[in-house]
C-alpha cells in the first residue's frame, strides 16, 4: 500500500510560480511511473505531467509545455511538479497518482494510488 500526500499549492498571480510536491508513505515509490493530473469542477482528470520510474523519461500535456517540469528525488519518495510561468487556465485540485508501469500513462486508469489533492488558484 503506497498513500501519497500532495503539498504546495495555494494562491499564485498571473506569471507567477508554486512547486508541489508529492510524498510517499508506506513505502518508496521505486518501481513506479509516476504523474500529476488536475481536475476543475465538471471535467474529468487531466494528465499534466508524468515521469518514468527511472527518472530519465518525462512527458507532458500540450497545454504546460516549457511552462511545467516534473523530477523525482533519487530515494524516490517524492515527486515534484515546478510550475512556472502560471495562467488562471491553471487553476485546479492537483493530485499525483503511480502507476505499477515504470512508464507515466496519460491515463488515468493506468493509476492505482492517488492523493487527495492540492488546490492551485491563479488570479489574473
Amino acid at each position: 500500500q503506497v498513500e501519497l500526500v500532495e503539498s504546495g499549492g495555494g494562491l499564485a498571480q498571473y506569471g507567477g510560480s508554486l512547486e508541489l510536491s508529492c510524498a510517499a508513505s508506506g513505502r518508496t515509490l521505486a518501481g513506479y511511473g509516476m504523474a500529476w493530473f488536475r481536475e476543475v469542477p465538471g471535467k474529468g482528470r487531466e494528465f499534466v505531467a508524468g515521469i518514468s520510474d527511472s527518472g530519465e523519461t518525462t512527458r507532458f500535456a500540450d497545454s504546460v509545455k516549457g511552462r511545467f517540469t516534473i523530477s523525482r528525488d533519487n530515494a524516490k519518495v517524492t515527486v515534484f511538479l515546478q510550475m512556472n510561468s502560471l495562467k488562471p487556465e491553471d487553476t485546479a485540485v492537483y493530485y499525483c497518482g503511480a502507476s505499477t508501469s515504470g512508464l507515466s500513462p496519460s491515463i488515468v486508469g493506468a493509476y492505482v494510488y492517488w492523493g487527495k489533492g492540492t488546490q492551485v488558484t491563479v488570479s489574473s
